[in-house]
């Protein structure tokens, strides 16, 4: 194992994100499409705030009730928009932070993505599972 290995050698490129001015559809389309659970939301390619999986969850009956129609998700999807559902308190790292400093970030708090910034700049993301793999390759 690399002691000071940066986190450029674990993190996804390029990022899948969305803008503030996007529909849920379209971020529920993202999710699905990318198998991902993690979208930033960039203004001018600046991290403005990060939507999960999870914040969907809270206003789609799809997954919970095979009964529930796509049309129900779009009428709940319409009463709603991104800046409302995005979280704005964000924590980022830097291109240059090692996988141990981050793994230290994650194993601290309570999310599951680290948006990674070079140069005020999104660049990648990186998951707890981008990390479990990382670490799974050193066994």
């Amino acid at each position: 194992m690399i002691r000071k290995a940066p986190i450029s050698m674990i993190m996804t490129t390029p990022v899948i994100t969305l803008e503030k001015t996007d529909s849920l559809e379209k971020a529920e389309h993202l999710f699905k499409k990318h198998h991902i659970r993690h979208i930033p939301v960039v203004e001018n390619n600046k991290i403005v705030g990060m939507l999960s999986q999870t914040d969907l969850l809270r206003l789609s009956f799809a997954d919970f009730s095979e009964n529930t129609s796509d049309y129900s998700n779009a009428l709940v999807y319409n009463m709603f928009t991104i800046n409302q559902f995005m979280n704005r308190h964000i924590v980022t790292i830097s291109v240059s932070n090692s996988i141990k400093e981050v793994a230290e970030i994650l194993a601290s708090h309570e999310f599951h993505a680290l948006p990674v910034i070079a140069h005020n700049k999104l660049v990648g993301i990186v998951t707890t599972t981008d990390l479990i793999k990382y670490f799974l390759k050193q066994y």
